[in-house]
């Protein structure tokens, strides 16, 4: 296919429940549904690491968009991805910078510099992969290795609408409701209601919601002053980069992790499309490096790959790449209106932590599939342990320190599986 033209499937291939791949799109308002439930999904996450680091984030959202479009052309359209703010540098930059935790990053730029460099080496990492090929990666990573990778992801995001979206036992019920509207929506309805089950489900549980707490008085009230007080139209908060050496070397490593993440993310991408994508493995790395250098210039996060909406084509299976140049559209347009930002942002946390619990659920059983397709041997012992060991650091979110440099759950587990298993199966 060309970079603009897919395959177009009718509306009616929703009934049939069949996937709808990535060089194939729906009719396009359909196509645009589906667009605004990967906002929505993203959205959370997103607008949450900038805040965390001091950043401002309506631009982080119109880079998402940019990074989404700067993605989905160099890698020719062939995978479906969506690059978010990245959770990854939250850590190092608030190190760099010396954040005190509120307000805006007074050394936001010194930040912004680590952040190109940290884009420039996930880009040459891309480039060397894309020179040498991906046969090296299967011998370093074999199904019970990705599988397990993938499922760590969902596992190691568990905790965040857990541990940090519920302040109340009211909240915890309303993550319960939420996810059983979700689940409701996906096994009891049919044709497009049914795929778009996040969207659905978060619209049912919102009005649960609303009716609960600003009616019954049972919970925290939702606040609609953010969405009358904010303007329609306002330009984000561009920023220039400082370059700083000290910097530097603090973010840049961070590359590492954003090499694991993305190729969790494209080998469960593959085993949901059952499409061969590691010939686009250096051009995945290499877009998002790109994507992350570009952002740091105007004064975004770092971005990556976003598991969120893995979940949500896991969920919907739907892969078809057009969803994503309609999700990256529609956030340069919630860039430049504060107001279409309000609105998502009024959505209560406990309910945005019942989609999480759903999504981060869904990737974690992406992981599986992997193993369940490729007819993994458990009975191996070096399947075994790999695939043990490497669930309980990703989960546990066990951390290696380098100096400054933390490697988190993901990246432990990730590095972790591949060596083990070169080790043991030796």
């Amino acid at each position: 296919m060309s970079l603009l033209s897919w395959q177009e499937r009718p509306a009616s291939a929703l009934a049939d429940g069949g996937v709808i791949g990535p060089d194939e799109r729906l009719p396009w308002p359909q196509t645009a549904a589906m667009g605004v439930q990967h906002v929505i999904a993203m959205f959370g996450a997103t607008v949450l690491a900038p805040i965390l680091m001091g950043f401002d984030p309506n631009l982080a959202i119109f880079m998402s968009g940019i990074g989404t479009l700067i993605f989905y052309f160099v890698t020719g359209g062939k995978v479906p991805s969506y690059l978010g703010s990245s959770f990854a540098f939250i850590g190092v930059v608030i190190a760099a910078t010396g954040y005190a935790g509120q307000g805006p990053n007074a050394n936001i730029g010194v930040a912004l510099g680590g952040i190109i460099f940290c884009g420039l080496l996930y880009a040459l990492i891309g480039a060397i992969v894309q020179a040498v090929g991906t046969g090296w990666i299967e011998r370093l990573m074999p199904p019970v290795v990705t599988g397990a990778v993938v499922a760590v992801i969902g596992l190691n995001l568990a905790h965040i609408p857990i541990k940090n979206m519920a302040a109340s036992n009211f909240d915890s019920w309303m993550q319960l409701v939420t996810f059983l509207c979700v689940a409701l929506v996906a096994v009891f309805t049919r044709g497009m209601v049914q795929r778009l089950l996040i969207l659905v489900g978060l619209l049912i549980a919102t009005l649960i919601y609303l009716v609960l707490a600003n009616g019954l008085g049972l919970g925290k009230p939702m606040d609609f002053s953010g969405i009358v007080n904010a303007p329609w139209v306002g330009l984000p908060k561009f920023t220039a980069p400082v370059f700083d050496t000290n910097a530097a070397l603090l973010i840049a490593p961070v590359a590492l992790i954003l090499v694991a993440e993305n190729l969790g993310h494209i080998k469960a991408v593959a085993a949901m499309t059952g499409r061969n994508l590691d010939p686009y493995i250096g051009r995945a790395f290499g877009a998002d490096g790109l994507a992350t250098m570009v952002s740091g210039t105007a004064g975004g996060t770092g971005v990556t790959t976003y598991a969120e909406n893995i979940g949500v084509m896991a969920a919907t299976r739907i892969y078809s790449t057009a969803v994503f140049l309609v999700a990256a559209v529609m956030a340069l347009v919630l860039g430049f209106s504060p107001k279409f930002g309000a609105f998502i942002q009024a959505i209560p946390l406990p309910v945005m932590g019942g989609v999480s619990i759903v999504v981060f659920g869904l990737i974690t059983i992406a992981g599986a599939k992997i193993w369940v397709d490729n007819k993994v041997d458990f009975s191996n012992p070096v399947n075994l342990l790999v695939a043990a060991i490497t669930l309980v650091l990703g989960t546990g979110d066990f951390t290696l320190k380098f100096g400054d440099f933390a490697l988190g759950g993901i990246g432990t587990a990730t590095f972790g599986a591949v060596l083990l298993h070169a080790l043991l199966r030796r």
